[in-house]
């Protein structure tokens, strides 16, 4: 058995013992103390979604509870701080944040070592994170959309802000040096930025041992019309002789059905059984991964907060700049004015494109055909498809590499299992300037003698990072390609 094998059985033993249970059992001396599951779940390895997990050991129906975590083995401010030294010390540094106190409170743990109470869980924690403060230079800028350059940018400054406000609390408790390092507060940042669930006595969360092996899953495609009318109904600026002019089965359809609400439903701290409760979002066959869903994300706040990324992600959204006069032209907030992850562009854009491409004088007569989704002519709609299809491309053209050269450059690294392989396959590329800038960054002298290069360890992690920004770049591409198939496809149907 390998060192990380028995990590694992040793950590599960410990759940176990504090009453960290999968089974449906609400007796828990009837659950085997040598691990916490087995009875609805396994640690399970998913190559292809998440990588390590928790599988289903059998069916599951949706709804069906499969896990409890009871509140003394959650790690939490509270619980953290009943060692009255600590606590002396926070309480001397209140305008730090709940999440900073909760950072330093895992720093703390992680500096008693054995004798820390989550010794198990703390060694079961991952060695290191790929959210977007962890990036570097070369990956930030591997991102190429200034979007997610400067989301890169801030949530560095926002780390390494935070850290020099909490080292003062850290010396007065008088860490060990290497729990003084920013390279130390930023794993334990990330830490509890992925991993933390919501609890409701408080706002910094909770750190929840076996409840956080679960993987994510998006809540579900948020129906787009749907969604973007309900921000109609709420819209105060809006005439209410207009929003009666809205479709009626659509409106119905609207006031019925909630997008978010399976968002919290996969788990929760439930005081009567004082313990954080999960419960399967669907039915699971025996072997399935069971998932959780920890809200709704685009694809760059999954990267920013979790470290990760969805190759299908229903919730993705790009936005593309838009006229001056587009965003004074509607009462849409610039938030909704966005492309869909399929290309095809929000109820609002749609709606905020055809008023701007209305005379200013007709806007108001026109406006209960535009809020109820209705085209308003062929010309305006030939007019807005052309500027969507041009702005999108504009975009694309504007990138240092192009869509093509990304997918080349992402199939060179998901078949390659070593980076000499990776150096064969991509001998023959056109552009190989962003390869030459990650030698240099690297400080891999020869470009050319690539056979005895080894990379080190910091230099393999910053490939996956990398690898993980050329994915988010090239689904924001496929997005704008995909834009402007959509609107081809329209501009086609006038000309039949």
């Amino acid at each position: 058995m390998d060192e990380e094998q028995q990590n694992l059985e040793s950590f599960l033993t410990w759940a176990s013992e504090l009453g960290i249970s999968d089974s449906t059992s609400n007796n828990l001396s009837q659950h085997s103390l040598s691990s916490c599951l087995g009875s609805s779940l396994s640690v399970s390895h998913f190559p292809h979604s998440g990588g390590r997990g928790l599988g289903a050991v059998r069916d599951l129906r949706r709804g069906e509870i499969v896990l409890r975590v009871p509140k003394y083995a959650l790690m939490t401010r509270e619980s953290v701080m009943e060692d009255k030294r600590l606590s002396v010390a926070v309480n001397k540094h209140s305008a730090l944040s709940s999440a900073q106190m909760l950072i330093v409170c895992l720093l703390y743990e992680m500096g008693k070592g054995k004798t820390s109470r989550w010794h198990p869980y703390l060694m079961h924690l991952p060695h290191t994170y790929d959210v977007l403060a962890m990036f570097g230079e070369f990956e930030k800028r591997a991102l190429q959309v200034d979007e997610a350059i400067w989301v890169t940018e801030k949530a560095t400054v926002k780390a390494r802000s935070e850290w020099k406000e909490a080292h003062a609390l850290m010396e007065d408790l008088m860490f060990k040096p290497q729990f003084l390092t920013f390279k130390a507060w930023i794993w334990a940042a990330a830490t509890i930025s992925s991993r933390t669930l919501h609890i409701p006595w408080d706002e910094a969360g909770c750190l929840c041992p076996v409840g956080d092996l679960f993987n994510y899953d998006a809540p579900g495609e948020e129906p787009s019309d749907v969604e973007d009318l309900e921000h109609l109904l709420s819209n105060t600026s809006i005439p209410d002789s207009i929003k009666l002019n809205v479709d009626n089965d659509i409106m119905a359809e609207a006031e019925q059905l909630d997008p978010h609400s399976q968002r919290l439903t996969d788990g929760g701290f439930e005081e009567d059984m004082n313990a954080y409760c999960f419960y399967a979002r669907a039915h699971y066959k025996k072997g399935d991964q069971v998932l959780l869903c920890y809200g709704t994300y685009t694809n760059l706040e999954l990267l920013e907060h979790y470290g990760f990324l969805l190759q299908e992600n229903p919730n993705d959204k790009v936005f593309i700049p838009l006229e001056p006069a587009v965003y004074s032209s509607t009462s849409w907030s610039k938030e909704s004015l966005y492309i869909h992850h399929n290309g095809k562009p929000s109820f609002a854009l749609l709606t905020a494109l055809r008023l701007w491409a209305t005379p200013q004088n007709k806007r108001r007569s026109v406006g209960h055909l535009v809020y109820s989704g209705s085209q308003l002519s062929e010309d305006n709609e030939i007019f807005i498809m052309k500027w969507l299809s041009k702005t999108c491309d504009a975009v694309l053209k504007n990138l240092p590499t192009s869509i093509e050269e990304d997918s080349l450059l992402l199939n060179a690294m998901n078949s390659s299992e070593d980076f000499f392989t990776f150096m064969e396959i991509t001998e023959f590329m056109s552009s190989k300037d962003e390869i030459y800038t990650f030698l240099e960054a690297h400080n891999i002298k020869d470009a050319h003698s690539f056979t005895d290069i080894i990379l080190t360890r910091k230099a393999r992690r910053s490939m996956d990072r990398w690898k993980l920004a050329l994915q988010w770049r090239f689904k924001y591409k496929k997005v704008l390609v995909d834009c402007i198939s959509y609107c081809n496809e329209i501009l086609n149907s006038f000309m039949k």
